[in-house]
């Protein structure tokens, strides 16, 4: 523990384990109480999803499954069973904390899926975010949605092997959107209330007057600077205060607990992407000079958040990737969930979604993603998992192949073994070297000779280069191989067929967003973020299963006017036939 000034850091006191322990028993009984039971059915007497989910599904998750996060002796934790469904149930509903612990003591419905007492009077809110807080902790956030796909496994709703698919869309952060200067200024003016608030005694000596002015609150936008050279002398003169507070953070002298605070982290990160300090003096990046949109910082009080743009939308925050079932009548369940920053390209994601459906034992046969999950790597890492990958594969970006004129890739031969290449005029080159494409993954580049090229009555054919000889670029040969397998499957009507049902994803990606507000995070930072898509991908899932799950008998229609007329015209018949006999 360190203080100054008479107070004590918020972020660094120390509590003796026996204050802050929390023990578990885990408590296999999960039966309703009959009280609960009969006065849940006599108010609902049709019932509702939650009443048949319960009966249908049992409890959903037990003690045991979180039993390895609380200690064996301490204070009695409330039963994180109960925790981690009404966490499922708030996200379902739209509720905040306070309002799931009051909808504990108060709905029937809920005391029922519970398995509580009628005058059990719940819990108090703050339970609900130590738990997820306990969760984050301790990486077993995972764990709400694997829980419930076991359970769902277990009575054959969902299996491996199936049809899957999966998409994405984007998340907003829970932050306000900031211009370059105005996450400079808040960055500074975070790191200086987190300092008031850790060290008062220890910044009060560091700070000029000026910075009174400059930081107390956040930057006017009626007194944003106009002109260019006016922005220019404001970033620049916060370099400066940027330098001075970091110095005296870094000095031998300053207390080094502060410099691991999370503001002061992110004050740091901020100044090495804004500011040029090799020069003699601070000078503000130029735009061509900062970094790339995956580790630019966009808030300081959402270090995870990125800014991305797809088509004509720009966002910062993140992707959500959804992996739902969409086997015949079986209902669509989400099996995965990835929370990914903004600017995360997609095609890289694939295997990893993979991976974890594997760890569930819930590996698809089939599935469908759209083009933007798929290159050759990822064809030939699915077809070594024995997944049928159906998806638009990339196509050849040479010009010889967007005009279909010309010698594309598909007309030189290929000898792996030898390392050669051979045009379609029999000319042969030997000349092979590795590099990397634009995403980081090994290709192999091929070049003929310049002589040959030169020689060549069809060169206008294979390049348009006026001196340069063809060169090739062509992936390792079992993803080359997966590529043109993908494309020549492309080219069949059959394909049409089996990739249609793909778009069903998009209803997915409509409800989460719209009926669930999954576009809109409640959270800082990517885990929060990622629990809460769990979640909410767990109250989709009980959404859709209390609609499939079968219900009472549907009641006789009303009769019609005309569907009375059935008795007289029977017996009006009954009286011609006779005659007619």
């Amino acid at each position: 523990m360190w203080q100054y000034g008479g107070r004590v850091s918020v972020t660094n006191i120390v509590v003796s384990t026996e204050e802050m322990a929390m023990c578990l028993h885990p408590d296999d009984d999960f039966t309703i109480p009959a009280e609960t039971i009969e006065v849940a059915w006599a108010a609902l007497p049709k019932g509702n999803a939650y009443l048949r989910l319960r009966d249908a599904l049992g409890p959903l998750f037990c003690d045991a499954d979180f039993a390895d996060l609380f200690a064996e002796r301490g204070r009695p934790a409330e039963t994180p069973w109960r925790l981690a469904l009404v966490t499922i149930l708030a996200f379902g509903e739209g509720l905040t904390d306070r309002q799931a612990a009051e909808a504990v003591a108060t709905r029937l419905d809920w005391k029922y899926v519970l398995g509580l007492e009628l005058r059990t009077p719940g819990f108090d809110y703050s339970v609900l975010s130590e738990f997820r807080g306990r969760l984050l902790e301790h990486g077993a956030e995972r764990r709400l949605l694997d829980q419930f796909l076991a359970q769902v496994r277990a009575v054959g709703l969902v299996r491996d092997g199936g049809r899957q698919r999966t998409d994405s869309t984007h998340v907003l952060a829970a932050v306000r959107r900031l211009n370059r200067l105005e996450c400079v200024h808040e960055t500074f003016r975070a790191a200086l209330e987190t300092l008031a608030e850790a060290a008062p005694a220890w910044l009060v000596t560091h700070v000029p007057a000026a910075w009174f002015d400059r930081y107390s609150h956040r930057l006017d936008p009626a007194r944003y600077p106009k002109s260019r050279a006016a922005q220019l002398a404001l970033g620049t003169a916060m370099g400066a205060d940027f330098y001075q507070l970091l110095t005296a953070l870094f000095a031998p002298t300053a207390p080094p607990a502060l410099r691991t605070l999370p503001a002061v982290i992110v004050l740091w990160r901020v100044w090495v992407q804004q500011y040029d300090f090799t020069t003699p003096t601070v000078c503000w990046r130029t735009s061509e000079e900062l970094p790339g949109a995956d580790t630019l910082i966009k808030s300081p009080y959402d270090p995870d958040a990125r800014y991305s743009r797809k088509r004509d939308e720009t966002w910062v925050g993140y992707k959500v990737h959804l992996t739902e079932t969409c086997d015949d009548n079986l209902p669509h369940l989400i099996v995965n969930v990835e929370t990914t920053a903004a600017s995360q390209p997609d095609f890289n994601l694939l295997p990893t979604i993979h991976d974890q459906l594997a760890a569930r034992e819930l590996l698809p046969g089939t599935h469908l993603v759209d083009a933007g999950y798929v290159d050759g790597a990822v064809f030939a890492d699915s077809h070594d998992r024995q997944i049928d990958l159906i998806a638009p594969a990339p196509p050849d970006t040479s010009w010889q192949g967007k005009t279909d004129q010309g010698y594309s890739l598909s007309a030189f031969t290929l000898d792996w073994e030898a390392a050669t290449a051979t045009c379609p005029q029999g000319q042969t080159t030997t000349r092979w070297s590795t590099s990397t494409d634009r995403h980081g993954n090994p290709v192999i580049q091929v070049r003929f000779a310049r002589a040959v090229c030169a020689a060549c009555a069809v060169r206008a054919q294979c390049t348009r280069a006026k001196t340069d000889p063809r060169t090739l670029k062509v992936h390792q040969p079992k993803e080359h191989a997966a590529l043109q397998t993908a494309r020549d499957r492309q080219a069949t009507p059959e394909f049409t067929a089996l990739y249609t049902p793909r778009r069903g994803v998009e209803g997915t990606i409509a409800q989460a967003a719209n009926a669930f507000a999954m576009r809109q995070t409640r959270y800082c930072g990517r885990a929060k973020t990622h629990l809460q898509h769990l979640c909410t991908a767990v109250a989709i899932n009980l959404q859709r299963l209390a609609a499939w799950l079968p219900a009472d008998p549907p009641p006789e229609p009303r009769p019609t006017r005309f569907g009375t007329l059935r008795s007289r015209w029977e017996q009006l018949n009954l009286q011609i036939l006779p005659s007619l006999a």
